[in-house]
């Protein structure tokens, strides 16, 4: 695909985590920005984002911050959408695009439509990709390579609206990302599936193991295979974006926790009983789903390239 150059004169990205940091990083590296301006109410957030050289402006001012921006990107906790939205949106000019990267689609959507002025194009994002890091340094120019962005843009027939849609699009995929346009409650039911559920159980199995009376922490440390640690870094990830998630997409997860229940409870009685012939097929077919996914080079979410957190 050829280079598409520069789509937005100015971008704003508002928060400066791993994702909100790896979309300046990307976007500076692929020359796809001119003027880059960083919003992030953490203080040393933005000392940081200036000790690193990676933007041209850093406030904490919202309004200041998305004034005359081409495209604002909301890369906060979930449940701070709505509220930024409504500090951003009337400072924004006519023509600019409003979009975020959180997990969870329908309600920030509704909250940034709500907000947004006529003439803001709103399409609300979510980059699948991600790292158990945060924070100013965790962020790497690679981390959409060959991962699927989802955009859930609003149902509209306006040429000048599928036109921004077009340009968002161009602009993850000169990122390295897939792009997908969904359903907002579609995407937050695949989403629970896919991420949410299996955050939880990291969670809950982490915790529980570290409740158990009879084994001592230097046990549960020492002696983790491969399983646990690998639930183990998942439940190291961002504790107030999780939280968002959860409160955020409440009534997917329950439905997706009904079934994992019932499924959990099939594979109980299949143990009490000894049943051999249902453990062995539900265990072959859920190994042709983990072969699938590593078939579709959706295995890791951090290349190796990528461990360097000052790398930019």
């Amino acid at each position: 695909m050829s280079h598409p150059g520069i789509l937005y004169p100015r971008l704003t990205v508002i928060g400066f985590g791993l994702i909100g940091g790896s979309i300046v990083r990307a976007a500076r590296e692929q020359k796809l920005v001119g003027e880059i301006v960083v919003v992030d109410a953490n203080p040393a957030h933005r000392a940081r984002v200036e000790a690193l050289g990676l933007a041209d402006r850093v406030t904490d001012d919202v309004a200041d911050g998305v004034a005359g921006a081409d495209l604002v990107v909301i890369a906060t906790p979930v449940l701070a959408t709505g509220e930024v939205a409504a500090a951003a949106a009337p400072a924004m000019k006519p023509g600019a695009t409003l979009t975020d990267v959180g997990s969870v689609k329908a309600g920030p959507a509704e909250a940034m439509l709500a907000a947004a002025p006529d003439g803001v194009f709103v399409i609300p994002g979510h980059p699948i990709a991600g790292t158990e890091h945060s924070g100013p340094d965790a962020g790497f120019a690679e981390l959409f390579e060959n991962r699927w962005t989802i955009l859930t843009p609003a149902l509209r027939d306006d040429q000048a609206y599928a036109e921004a849609v077009a340009k968002l699009s161009a602009f993850w995929r000169a990122m390295g990302a897939n792009v997908e346009l969904m359903d907002d409650k579609h995407h937050d039911l695949v989403l629970a599936v896919t991420s949410h559920l299996p955050h939880l159980i990291a969670y809950t199995i982490v915790g529980s193991a570290a409740d158990l009376e009879n084994v001592t922490e230097s046990e549960v440390m020492k002696y983790s295979a491969g399983g646990f640690r690998d639930f183990t870094r998942i439940a190291s990830s961002d504790p107030t974006m999780w939280r968002d998630i959860f409160v955020a997409n409440k009534d997917a997860v329950l439905e997706m926790l009904g079934r994992f229940t019932e499924d959990l409870q099939a594979m109980s009685r299949a143990i009490r009983w000894g049943d051999a012939d249902t453990l062995h097929a539900h265990f072959t077919r859920t190994r042709a789903i983990r072969r699938g996914v590593i078939a579709a080079g959706q295995e890791s979410a951090e290349p190796n390239f990528g461990r360097d957190r000052g790398k930019h």
